[in-house]
């Protein structure tokens, strides 16, 4: 029977046709995957261009302008600590800051604590206490309250603080997002090592992670609830969360701020006991 469907021309013609057909579908595969190599290849060619054109300091730079003014400004901050997911203590503070370089943090609440003031010039950093008669030294990267370290409120200055190298891109919540290595750049910062991401489209910070010396992860942040405060969009909520306890975290809320004119003599010692 084989033989006699091989001497069919029309069965020749049909078998013709489908290899014919055969052969031009799995050309048309091996195109479709050539094609899709190269562009694939096109992209990771184009972004590795578009990293190499970024400036990492610059762009860190950009996000810490987002976050604080540049000039003296003055903010009040309510931060809610929250454990195993239930609201605790509330504190309130005033911050005033000079250039990113002086800071001073008052105590508003606690009734118990009222009067305390830190007082940070450059990376030094000292407590002063209406009931102890000489300011105390204090590391950046102590606790202040809940999970936020002295150096989350006084010192705000990433481009100061850190070598900045660019890792790539990824997106967080949908966005597209610079991810940014930060490395200290000498002793006395608040962390070792932070990694931080930063929007593509408008330079906004959107999600930091802050690391240990020995490379151990201490805590999540988010930068959220973008409003305009002393004269641009600003995040007005800041989310600390605890990476070794589920549920524990801090809530920074910035309720005013404002760019005001503060002398160089405010941040002084002798000012802070007159306070």
């Amino acid at each position: 029977m084989i033989q006699t469907y091989r001497r069919n021309p029309d069965f020749l013609t049909i078998l013709g046709g489908v290899l014919l057909a055969a052969l031009l579908a799995a050309g048309t595969a091996h195109a479709v995957e050539i094609a899709a190599d190269a562009a694939g290849g096109a992209q990771e060619e184009a972004e590795a261009l578009d990293l190499a054109s970024v400036d990492a300091t610059a762009l860190v730079q950009r996000a810490d302008a987002i976050r604080f003014p540049r000039e003296s400004f003055e903010t009040f901050i309510t931060v809610t600590n929250y454990s195993d997911g239930d609201a605790g203590d509330v504190r309130e503070y005033k911050v005033m800051s000079r250039g990113n370089e002086n800071t001073i943090v008052l105590t508003e609440s606690p009734a118990s604590e009222r009067g305390q003031a830190l007082l940070m010039r450059g990376r030094d950093l000292w407590i002063f206490m209406p009931t102890v008669s000489q300011p105390v030294r204090l590391s950046l990267s102590q606790r202040l309250t809940g999970q936020v370290a002295n150096g989350d409120l006084a010192r705000a200055n990433f481009a100061g603080d850190y070598t900045a190298e660019l890792a790539g891109t990824e997106m967080v919540d949908g966005e597209k997002a610079w991810v940014l290595d930060l490395t200290a750049a000498g002793r006395g910062v608040t962390y070792a090592k932070v990694r931080y991401w930063v929007a593509v489209a408008d330079d906004r910070p959107l999600k930091a992670e802050f690391y240990a010396v020995s490379g151990r992860l201490l805590k999540t942040s988010r930068y959220e609830n973008f409003q305009e405060l002393a004269g641009r969009l600003r995040p007005t909520r800041l989310m600390l969360e605890d990476a070794l306890k589920e549920g524990d975290y801090s809530v920074l809320e910035y309720t005013t701020m404002e760019v005001k004119d503060l002398p160089e003599r405010m941040f002084t010692q002798q000012y802070l006991r007159r306070l």
